[in-house]
């Protein structure tokens, strides 16, 4: 796509320079709102397969990438890595949403970059952030709202959680919370003339948005939810319950993840290579929905996560926002401060030398 030339624009980020290594929706959207402040982006995407979202949803791909500079490089090709790192090295500001270790094993981490680029901004914007056991795990939007506590306040009362609220809420959440990090981290450069690293995981974004309920709803107001028909019906995605009465939240939207998928769960008639394209499977989405929810009836919650993590499907069971401070992902990253009134989201933006939001 052709870049707009916002030289001199008087935009406040006129003259800022971003390389893009994200696709889909969360970092896309980040960028273009960076490109809507006067930033001038170069998105770099993976050759042949390019960003997932321009076969998905080809309107909203080019909406968010109108005006940057899109190429394709394979970072595994010295020439195409040179004129990565070409970009990098005019860059104020790289932004990636790949799991943890994929920029390392390309040599553009922000570890091996920081000294050749003392003044780089590097924002690392994935589902659970850097550290801690959930890290590499591969997730989509229902994902993190099972694991923020957002998902087990969806529906209605003696319905089933709802898997979406009309727009991708922690997509864009963490979207947001990523711009308003990079921004700090841009405003302090120009005190310190130093450049800085920031762990942005999506999860401990929208949780951060949970200071809404966490103090007006108690456990105890929460009905369950039985018998209530998704809202939003996409082929094996949803919340699904389990025979120990656990909802497990199942995104495998993906031809690859359904595959994988399959080799856990037996849906029946539903695996055949008939359904194995997306296009057919929306065709039979409640069908397969109907079908999956059977299957994982007849597993306990906790199992069938392990499992479903195993064999690398993007699955999180759900938990309560009281349940959060105990899980691990959010232990080992101290996501949750102690306070008077109990435990307090932090402020989920990591900058390098300090830990995830204001200190206690």
């Amino acid at each position: 796509m052709a870049r707009r030339n916002r030289e001199g624009s008087g935009l406040p980020l006129d003259g800022i320079r971003v390389v893009d290594f994200t696709e889909l929706l969360p970092g896309p959207f980040l960028t273009h709102n960076l490109l809507e402040l006067g930033a001038d982006v170069v998105k770099i995407e993976r050759p042949l397969v390019g960003d997932a979202l321009q076969r998905s949803n080809p309107t909203l791909y080019s909406v968010l990438n109108e005006h940057k500079e899109c190429i394709q490089l394979d970072l595994r090709n010295p020439a195409d890595h040179k004129k990565a790192k070409e970009h990098i090295l005019h860059a104020d500001v790289l932004i990636e949403g790949y799991r943890p270790g994929v920029m390392a094993r390309h040599g553009l981490d922000y570890c091996s970059l920081k000294t050749s680029c003392p003044r780089l901004i590097y924002v690392s914007l994935t589902g659970y952030g850097q550290t801690g056991p959930d890290a590499k795990l591969p997730g989509h939007d229902i994902n993190y709202l099972a694991c923020s506590g957002v998902l087990a306040l969806s529906g209605e009362p003696l319905g089933e959680p709802m898997p979406g609220a009309g727009v991708p809420v922690a997509d864009l959440c963490g979207a947001m919370y990523g711009m308003s990090g990079l921004l700090t981290a841009l405003f302090q450069r120009e005190r310190t003339g130093r450049g800085q690293y920031l762990d942005v995981a999506i999860t401990e974004a929208v949780t951060h948005w949970m200071i809404s309920r966490a103090f007006t709803l108690q456990p105890s107001q929460i009905q369950d939810f039985t018998g209530r028909r998704q809202f939003f019906i996409r082929p094996a995605y949803g919340a699904f319950k389990s025979r120990d009465g656990r909802y497990l939240s199942i995104a495998a939207l993906e031809d690859h993840f359904w595959v994988r998928l399959l080799s856990v769960i037996d849906i029946g008639p539903y695996a055949t290579p008939v359904y194995a394209r997306m296009a057919v499977r929306r065709e039979h989405a409640t069908e397969i929905n109907e079908a999956l929810a059977q299957a994982v009836l007849k597993w306990d919650g906790e199992t069938l996560a392990r499992r479903l993590r195993e064999a690398d499907v993007p699955v999180m069971l759900m938990f309560e926002f009281d349940q959060l401070p105990a899980l691990a992902q959010h232990s080992s990253r101290g996501l949750f401060m102690d306070t008077a009134h109990g435990p307090v989201c932090r402020f989920p933006v990591r900058l390098e030398g300090m830990g995830a939001g204001r200190r206690s």
